[in-house]
């Protein structure tokens, strides 16, 4: 299995703008913030699209280090990155959240 781990230092701007793009991947990074640090498992998110589609959209925000995801037992929980993410971009998270 491919290691998808995203250090802080690989982060850049221009992928979490570009993963942040698309009203799907937005909507996810809304839920989890919803979720108050918690993590959410990948079944309970709620989306218009198909689930491969769906998949596609975690994986573009995971790889942008903007979300992690990880195994436990039969469900894949996911969770923001909100620490890193405000560190590396002050503001952005409240930026994110005024948004809606």
């Amino acid at each position: 299995m491919k290691n998808n781990k995203v250090k802080q230092q690989q982060i850049t701007l221009e992928n979490v703008m570009k993963a942040l793009g698309h009203p799907v991947r937005l909507s996810v990074i809304r839920q989890l913030l919803e979720m108050n640090g918690e993590e959410k498992a990948c079944g309970t998110f709620y989306y218009t699209v198909t689930k491969a589609t769906f998949s596609h959209h975690l994986k573009i925000l995971e790889e942008a280090g903007v979300i992690q995801r990880r195994d436990e037992g039969t469900r894949k929980m996911t969770s923001i990155k909100a620490e890193e993410l405000q560190k590396k971009f002050p503001g952005l998270i409240k930026l994110i959240l005024s948004s809606k």
